[in-house]
């Protein structure tokens, strides 16, 4: 009974002695630096300000290591700043021995233990790395130097620092365990297509595609195609006389004249667009991400070129199911529209044509948070009939394969060849404003306002003539009679190779 107070009295007067060592010790190169950090990551700034510079530059990858971070920054903070501290009240250093250089401008005014630096520093980049290993990787001097900064500095004894980060590091594995990253989850993997390797490109006919998110890419993706693959031969739209679809339409010709392949570096709507070339020729199709979300490059965890062109260079490749349109009604089209992520009528289309018109003003994100409002306004329910039977709905949407979701939000898939289509309807009705707003929300999951199923086919008729669709992002008009349904391990798209 007596062993525990002599146990805690030897590790606190250790750690006295470690953080008096620190004080009394010169750090020159430190002085100008690690005050100046330490006080950045105040109420977890420094930590938006790299998160966001991810989103904006990391692609795929980038964005979803930054949500995870921020997630489990915001977890680590409620912990530590909620429970830890209020549970032991233990006081600040006494900075007597400190100097004057080292010290803060504003001394904190909180509980010593732990330190809720060090978790957030920890917590954002343990979440970097369990996405990202090597953005994770360069995050870890700077999350290091923000928790010796708290002991250099005087605000912290080093065994805040350590309990802190220990708590943060568990934020963020806490989080994977509530959504799981992309290696416990393996990305769509049957079934195996047989594919000609290609590691030189020698072969490959591929559209890059320009206007597809500019902005977003460290490096030109059609250099760094030629780079990766140097026989292989580059089209950019833009360049010549030919459209995007005629253009494609070329590509996936001369590749299946050369028994090559045929590949496209876009945006999801530009990869929607090659989809009936490569059906129409039959030729394998190489999807490199160059757009700013690029769906379907990602769930086939396709993340960056580089993923793409290694894929090519091993040969590996699966089959994926491909989504169908078929338009009915006076003035309807012959050809069938086609779709490899997600199909949608209400409100959707209205958002995506209002950010579409507003973007090139305002940018991207304040847009789609103007458009929402404006639909949120202004929206009305779309009346058909779903299967023959009347609906009165907010949207229809229908997910080429089932998707994970948190609540109404489709997130990803775990595979692109399951056969089904993921249909899911928000109803409208009475109080029908309040039900959009719930919906918005994701707060219909559970009710009766809210209809899903898993199915192989669906007709929706009766479509009032002013009614537009969206597929893949695009937006046109739709007929007034439609017929979904699938085309099984239509297309055969490379992949990289999972362990």
């Amino acid at each position: 009974m007596r062993e525990a107070p002599k146990t805690r009295s030897v590790f606190s007067r250790l750690d006295r002695a470690v953080f008096a060592q620190v004080a009394q010790r010169t750090w020159p190169a430190a002085e100008p630096v690690l005050p100046r950090l330490s006080t950045s990551a105040n109420r977890g700034v420094l930590w938006f300000g790299i998160a966001a510079g991810m989103w904006a530059l990391g692609g795929a990858r980038g964005r979803r290591a930054a949500v995870r971070g921020v997630a489990s920054l915001a977890l680590a903070s409620l912990t530590v700043n909620t429970l830890a501290k209020g549970a032991v009240r233990r006081k600040r250093p006494v900075i007597d021995r400190v100097p004057l250089a080292r010290r803060l401008p504003r001394q904190p005014l909180t509980t010593s233990f732990p330190s809720g630096h060090s978790a957030s520093a920890a917590a954002f980049m343990t979440g970097v790395a369990l996405e990202s290993r090597g953005m994770g990787a360069a995050l870890v001097p700077v999350a290091a130097s923000v928790a010796f900064s708290r002991v250099y500095t005087g605000v912290h004894y080093p065994s805040d620092v350590l309990v802190g980060m220990a708590l943060g590091a568990g934020a963020a594995f806490a989080v994977r365990g509530l959504v799981p990253t992309r290696d416990l989850v393996p990305v769509p993997a049957r079934p195996r297509a047989e594919v000609p390797a290609l590691p030189d490109g020698d072969g490959l006919v591929v559209v890059v595609n320009p206007s597809s998110g500019a902005g977003t890419h460290l490096m030109d993706p059609a250099t760094q195609i030629t780079t990766l693959l140097p026989k292989a031969e580059v089209f950019l739209c833009g360049q010549g006389v030919d459209s995007l679809p005629d253009l494609l339409e070329t590509a996936a010709a001369e590749a299946a004249r050369r028994g090559g392949v045929f590949g496209v570096c876009g945006g999801d709507g530009t990869v929607n667009a090659a989809v009936a070339p490569a059906l129409r020729h039959r030729v394998p199709l190489l999807v490199l991400p160059g757009g700013t979300f690029n769906h379907f490059a990602a769930d086939l965890g396709v993340d960056s070129v580089a993923d793409g062109c290694h894929a090519l260079a091993e040969g590996h490749a699966v089959r994926a199911d491909v989504g169908r349109v078929r338009l009915h009604g006076r003035g309807a089209a012959r050809e069938p529209v086609y779709f490899v992520n997600t199909f949608s009528l209400g409100v959707y289309p209205e958002l995506v044509r209002l950010r579409e018109r507003w973007s090139p003003r305002i940018g991207g994100p304040a847009a789609t948070l103007l458009g929402a409002a404006r639909v949120l306004r202004t929206a009305t329910p779309l009346r058909a009939e779903v299967n023959g039977k009347p609906r009165s709905m907010w949207f229809l949407f229908v997910g080429n394969g089932v998707y994970r979701s948190v609540g109404l939000a489709p997130l990803r898939r775990h595979d692109v060849a399951d056969g089904l289509l993921d249909v899911r309807i928000a109803q409208a009705g009475r109080l029908a404003r309040p039900r959009l707003l719930a919906t918005a929300a994701g707060g219909l999951a559970r009710t009766r306002l809210y209809a899903a199923a898993r199915t192989t086919a669906l007709r929706v008729t009766s479509l009032p003539a002013d009614t537009h669709m969206a597929y893949d992002g695009e937006v046109v008009p739709a007929a007034p009679g439609l017929t979904l349904d699938k085309l099984p391990e239509a297309l055969t798209v490379y992949r990289p190779v999972t362990g």
